[in-house]
């Protein structure tokens, strides 16, 4: 298409953006051909080719989560992440076989992720526009029934000193029969809040939930968590200071929260809680419409039950080791095309700043790798949500490090799965948001694109 002198773009990144829109638009607007028109739609939703281009070849896809793998080598760790200084000879082995590795952002360059957005880019949904709150995800992992309108809160049991501010945010990570005994005190006596519902439920160690149920609800709503100990309980404010029912909940937390703490004030640990992920569940395509795959997912934490089951996996209930994971995933091989399976671990070390624990978390998985490897998937990738550095005792945003075999993965000539080998890898640095393509595209599922 011919652009005359006024339509040439000036050197400057708003007004080029500006012109590419222009010409972009005049292209939609001309009608030159309908198959052109949606082309250029086309481009602006990959998933819509993505779906065109799937075949389901009835190969098997594992995904393993190593939550949290990601590190990085500073001095105090002798120069070495946890997975470098780890004893890993299955993966080792598997490395030699041949595969292709690399690094992967979860979001963007920068942002931290919480384990919602870096295990839904990992399922293939971009974090940036499926955004879900923990309170849901972690509400649907514990089997909750959820209801339109419902909305639900992640919430920890905290310790608070005097004045009210957080000597630790996890109570020292209570056993989780202390927790179901203070989650039943709290549910017998708070079972309405006006004419709101209000359900607990317990989870593992120091985790439970919060649903509020009744008309008029709706989040998102900022966290109750100051994210960090010696400040007090934050006041969870609307994401929307307009809506009427962002500002109904935040009533209903504060007034939760002048029901709930004084029943825990004797408590010599747990005497406090704090709220995160504060919102409604959102509408999300399933994974097996998405993918033209049947899903399950073997994971322990109700967390990550609850992000699988957003997506439409089927939860796989009972094991409690990577070992039964592994087992039961060979007893379930011929009923699922593809396998989620999580190992938390790795995580809960990095946020403990536990070098030593995570490295031999790491090699408790690998130990346990052959398992899998009895009916290896057709296409496997390992590799974590995020990193969770030992150094920042937290998640952060550095890219995780990846793993992907199959017949048609290539081989990188590498020797070992590391921070560092990742570094070198074929697939490069990449948005963990393509991860699931990548799989497909090596389980042959995609046809050809064009002539």
């Amino acid at each position: 298409m011919a652009v005359g002198a006024a339509d040439k773009p000036i050197a400057c990144g708003g007004a080029l953006a500006d012109y590419s829109r222009a010409v972009r638009t005049r292209i939609l607007e001309s009608g030159r051909s309908l198959n052109l028109k949606r082309a250029i739609e086309d481009t602006m939703n990959l998933d819509a080719v993505y779906s065109q281009l799937t075949i389901p070849t009835g190969a098997k896809l594992a995904l393993v989560v190593l939550d949290g793998l990601g590190d990085i080598a500073t001095a105090e760790q002798g120069s070495m992440t946890p997975l470098e200084a780890a004893r890993t000879p299955n993966l080792d082995a598997l490395v030699r076989d041949g595969c292709a590795q690399g690094r992967m952002t979860p979001v963007a360059p920068g942002i931290t992720p919480g384990s919602g957005p870096g295990h839904l880019a990992l399922f293939g949904y971009d974090p940036l526009e499926f955004q879900v709150g923990r309170g849901v995800i972690e509400a649907l992992g514990l089997g909750v029934e959820l209801q339109a309108g419902d909305v639900c809160a992640r919430a920890n049991f905290c310790t608070l000193d005097a004045e009210g501010h957080v000597t630790d945010r996890r109570a020292g990570r209570i056993p989780t029969e202390e927790c179901e005994r203070l989650c039943a005190i709290l549910a017998d006596k708070i079972k309405k809040l006006g004419t709101t519902k209000v359900m607990i439920q317990p989870g593992k160690e120091h985790r439970f939930v919060i649903v509020f149920r009744g008309a008029g609800l709706e989040g998102p709503l900022s966290d109750t968590d100051p994210g960090r100990e010696g400040l007090p309980i934050a006041e969870a404010k609307p994401a929307d200071a307009k809506s009427a029912k962002q500002k109904k909940v935040a009533k209903l937390v504060a007034d939760f929260y002048r029901a709930a703490l004084p029943l825990l004030q004797d408590e010599v640990r747990a005497n406090g809680f704090l709220m995160r992920g504060i919102a409604h569940q959102p509408d999300i395509p399933l994974f097996v419409d998405r993918y033209q795959l049947k899903p399950a997912c073997l994971a322990v934490y109700p967390m990550y039950k609850g992000l699988a089951q957003l997506v439409g996996m089927t939860k796989i209930e009972g094991p409690q080791t990577i070992e039964e994971q592994f087992n039961r995933y060979l007893e379930e091989h011929a009923n699922y095309d593809f396998f989620f399976i999580h190992f938390k671990y790795t995580d809960k070390a990095g946020e403990d700043g536990n070098f030593d624990a995570k490295r031999a978390y790491i090699e408790e998985f690998d130990a346990a790798l052959p398992i899998l490897l009895k009916k290896r998937p057709d296409v496997l990738a390992i590799t974590g949500d995020h990193s969770t550095p030992c150094a920042l005792k937290g998640h952060s945003w550095h890219p995780q490090p990846v793993l992907l075999h199959s017949s048609y993965s290539g081989t990188d000539k590498l020797d070992r799965f590391t921070e560092t080998g990742s570094n070198l890898g074929s697939l490069g640095v990449f948005p963990a948001k393509y991860l699931m393509r990548l799989m497909q595209a090596n389980a042959r599922m995609f046809d050809k694109f064009g002539a």
